[in-house]
């Protein structure tokens, strides 16, 4: 056995002192001192928090996205995430139009099996909707699938209102959840044709063109729709204005229960005066070219107060990672050409908990970034609880570490990184996926024990 010596334990009944062992791929005792036999091997962790695996809900890996593939591979982004900390991600499988979702399955684990260090699960992203489709909802909870993702922006992804509601009658029968990107397309194709014309070609167009108003708009439809349909159990990703969360706020007091809310770093510690920057070559702007973009102040410390009153469920990163030069710049002369997304596996985990330091305390980290993805996605208590029996997932956390992003050390498959030069407070010390050590101190070991998730 691997036994963690003398750490704080992150328990669901609160932080306790003592050891954990880890038997093969499970935590096989939690106990205040477990006394090592013969071969055990012994890691003392005094001073750190034992967490379970971290968990991003929201990832796009070796992923074509209209424009471009994205900079990560399945290989180096999982490698990544396990470097902070991470130890399994829930992955967009996408069937594009024409495709059904079990070949979409199909491809999504040709890419990923066999190459991962972090553990991962699909959810299935639907670009149409037809009875192929209606039937196979079934098929895929039966391999593993229980959320799912639609697009109210997009052309090439997007449903409209009465597809979407569909979607969602559909998956009540079968407990699943409906992610869904909330930004209403047309207002944004419009929008970035007025702010192009206008003579805003660079990247500070972007969060122009997608204003708060799409994406609240987008929030209070989908969770009329919600309603509509029975209080639907849906998932509104990546939130980052007040007003989307003012619409959610108007969906619970009607009575809604089914709502859960995920945030991303970006829109907790970054807002819109990004896309002003220059760097050396003038390209840095580029950077946080994302959707939804960065936002306003008042959003980010709205968004903020939220999360601490509880308010938000899950924090996960909708890692997309694209570089700088070759494919982001190609939209230097014109925003709407700049693949969009950011890169944040590897660093939420510390990004979290440095800026919420005296804030959000270990058991707050662990619902955020663990348990509650667990559960919002199907798969605890095997993963985002520290239990006996559980997935041998854990993060030996060491909260008194210090250092700096870079993009120059990180593992994340990208030329540059949204957070260059943020100082960190906390760092992933020990990794285990499925009782493996994966990383060491923000380095991989080069083991590869992640495996595929059936929630």
């Amino acid at each position: 056995m691997r036994i963690l010596a003398n750490g704080t334990l992150v328990t669901p009944e609160g932080l306790r002192h003592g050891d954990v062992a880890l038997d093969g791929d499970k935590i096989a005792r939690i106990a205040a001192h477990i006394e090592p036999t013969d071969g055990d091997e012994v890691e003392d962790v005094r001073g750190c928090w034992v967490f379970p695996g971290f968990i991003d809900g929201h990832t796009h890996m070796q992923c074509w996205t209209g424009m471009d593939w994205t900079a990560d591979s399945f290989e180096t982004g999982t490698r990544a995430a396990a470097c902070g900390g991470t130890t399994t991600i829930v992955d967009y499988a996408t069937a594009d139009r024409g495709v059904t979702m079990p070949d979409a399955l199909d491809e999504w684990h040709r890419r990923a099996d066999g190459t991962c260090t972090a553990n991962y699960a699909f959810h299935m992203a639907l670009a149409e909707w037809n009875e192929r489709n209606r039937e196979d909802l079934a098929v895929m909870r039966e391999r593993g699938v229980c959320s799912f993702k639609t697009y109210f922006a997009y052309d090439h992804l997007r449903l409209d209102d009465a597809e979407t509601l569909a979607v969602m009658e559909s998956l009540e029968p079968l407990g699943g959840t409906l992610c869904v990107h909330c930004e209403n397309g047309t207002l944004v194709n419009e929008l970035q044709r007025r702010v192009y014309d206008e003579g805003i070609h660079g990247p500070e167009g972007h969060p122009l063109s997608r204003p708060a108003e799409c994406e609240a708009e987008a929030i209070s439809r989908l969770l009329y729709l919600a309603h509509l349909a029975g209080d639907a159990r849906v998932n509104v990703v990546h939130l980052s204005t007040k007003m989307g969360l003012d619409a959610i706020r108007a969906a619970k007091a009607r009575g809604q229960r089914n709502i859960f809310v995920e945030t991303c770093p970006q829109y907790l510690l970054l807002d819109d005066t990004c896309f002003l920057e220059q760097g050396e070559d003038g390209l840095a702007g580029l950077a946080y070219v994302m959707s939804p973009p960065p936002r306003k102040p008042v959003d980010r410390a709205a968004l903020r107060e939220a999360l601490l009153a509880g308010e938000i469920d899950t924090i996960a990163t909708d890692h997309c990672s694209f570089n700088i030069h070759g494919q982001k710049d190609r939209g230097a002369e014109d925003f709407r050409k700049v693949p969009n997304g950011g890169a944040g596996v590897e660093h939420r985990p510390a990004l979290v908990a440095t800026t919420f330091e005296g804030q959000l305390g270990p058991e707050d980290l662990c619902r955020l970034m663990s348990e509650n993805p667990a559960r919002v996605f199907g798969m605890f208590p095997r993963k985002g609880a520290l239990v006996e029996g559980a997935d041998a997932d854990v993060c030996v956390w060491d909260p008194k570490a210090t250092w700096t992003i870079s993009a120059a050390t990180q593992h994340q498959n990208v030329d540059h990184t949204p957070y260059e030069g943020f100082e960190c407070h906390g760092r992933a010390h020990l990794v285990y996926v499925n009782g493996e050590l994966a990383a060491r101190d923000g380095e991989p070991t080069g083991a590869m024990p992640g495996r595929y998730v059936a929630r």
